[in-house]
């Protein structure tokens, strides 16, 4: 049996070591350690402020605390297993250094509301650095717009040829999904930021304490106004689950296309050999590894957040220690979206080249202009379903011919309809076809760059 001795005297023997080791969460709860410490500390200066412990108590506190920070910054604190978890660790270390008044940290408080307390105050921090990243990849995709808002590519639904687009606003679809995904972590970002701190174990506490000042403190926004709430509440936690799974999906999204275009079928960009692996067996090859990662990462975020959905549907009020099992999704998930929105910026930034004139290229090369020759004929007066089905007989013959629309001669338009003209071959040369579609939110050139200066402003505010 261990030798630990955590609990009061209620306990005779400690716990059996697979026990103990199976019920600790220093592992990885360690990464809360600088939260622990912050929301100690002003707990700490409200037990003094409300007269609970001397003012000079207070300060012997705080100074011990602040030395704890230090020693694991300097890579000095290494608690095990024994600590059980970051919360015991730290008020254990403090007792060894400041002696019984390291005891009375833990007077009014529990570590039910300790633990949502730090876990509030991870995750602030790290929704801020997220944003920070999402606007840093947001920049890399205006830098690549502003060169290419005049480079075409094939537009797709179905994963069939629809109609060619600018590149630039091919990109900026991508902007859009990852200023939702900022937008979304700047809402969550309230409701992770109220207090549970002095919410005791779940009943509140007979202390005077004062929770608004923990709360001031801590710059936090509010505090809970239940208690059993505040220890008891997760749902800070599964939304950002849900807009870090959203984040993965865009970025899984932009990756699938990042494989397509790099592979030989496409030949859209070229990968560049610092975002690129070879095989080991087959020397021509040059992998999408990046890309492939991030689409694989994916659902290892979206595992996270089922789990903790799972975890949370059947848990009574109020604390239990099913909650534990938060933080290892909590912080891998974490870890994952900004990896993988580090990689792809990367990658986007320097590790790919688009192949203009295979992109050229591939705009000419098959019948994405044909909705452009029943607007042309719509234009003039021929009723749109009419011009619609006319068009469509039209392609059906060029395929069995062999032609592009392109190919067509001005008496042959004129034999399928008297409206065609000879500006018919401007209206469907791509460049034109995609300079037309000016409708506001349209990949028409002038659209796209106002759509640019108006995304600068935005990322920039």
């Amino acid at each position: 049996m261990t030798k630990q001795q955590t609990w009061s005297q209620r306990f005779e023997s400690a716990l059996h070591p697979a026990i103990a080791r199976f019920n600790a969460s220093i592992s990885f709860d360690i990464e809360l350690i600088e939260y622990d410490i912050s929301g100690s500390i002003a707990h700490a200066k409200m037990l003094a402020k409300t007269g609970i412990i001397s003012p000079e108590e207070g300060e012997q506190l705080v100074e011990g605390l602040e030395r704890i920070r230090q020693e694991y910054r300097q890579g000095l604190f290494h608690p095990g297993v024994d600590a059980e978890d970051v919360h015991f660790a730290v008020e254990r270390r403090l007792t060894e250094l400041k002696g019984d008044v390291g005891k009375k940290l833990h007077t009014a408080r529990s570590r039910n509301d300790q633990v949502g307390t730090d876990t509030r105050l991870y995750l602030r921090d790290q929704i801020n650095q997220i944003r920070q990243q999402i606007r840093e990849f947001q920049g890399v995709l205006l830098d690549l717009a502003e060169t290419n808002v005049e480079t075409l590519i094939p537009g797709y639904t179905h994963l069939q040829r629809a109609q060619p687009v600018s590149l630039a606003h091919h990109l900026l679809a991508y902007f859009e999904m990852l200023d939702r995904d900022w937008e979304r972590l700047g809402e969550i970002y309230q409701r992770v930021n109220i207090s549970p701190l002095g919410s005791g174990a779940l009943a509140g506490t007979t202390f005077p304490i004062d929770r608004h000042y923990t709360a001031e403190l801590l710059n936090f926004g509010g505090v809970y106004a239940n208690s059993m709430d505040g220890v008891s509440d997760r749902d800070f936690a599964i939304e950002f689950l849900c807009a870090a799974s959203l984040i993965m999906v865009h970025l899984s999204r932009m990756s699938e296309e990042v494989i397509l275009w790099s592979s030989q079928e496409f030949g859209f960009v070229t990968l560049k050999d610092s975002c690129a692996t070879g095989s080991s067996i087959m020397p021509q090859k040059k992998n999408p590894d990046v890309p492939e990662l991030v689409r694989g990462k994916s659902g290892r975020v979206f595992g996270h957040l089922q789990a903790l959905l799972v975890l949370m549907k059947g848990l009574p009020l109020a604390y239990n220690k099913d909650l534990q099992d938060d933080k290892e999704a909590l912080f891998d998930s974490v870890k994952t979206v900004k990896a993988c929105l580090e990689a792809m910026t990367i990658l986007m930034r320097e590790g790919l080249e688009f192949r203009t004139q295979r992109l050229a290229a591939a705009v000419e090369e098959d019948f994405s202009n044909a909705t452009d020759v029943a607007d042309y004929l719509a234009a003039r007066g021929v009723p749109f379903r009419e011009a619609y089905n006319l068009v469509g007989k039209v392609v059906k013959t060029c395929i069995a011919a062999n032609k592009l629309l392109k190919d067509l001669t001005l008496e042959e338009w004129q034999e399928l309809h008297p409206a065609f003209a000879g500006d018919i071959y401007e209206a469907i040369a791509p460049k034109q076809v995609v300079a037309a579609r000016n409708s506001y939110g349209g990949t028409g050139f002038e659209q796209v760059r106002q759509a640019i200066q108006a995304a600068r402003s935005r990322s920039q505010s």
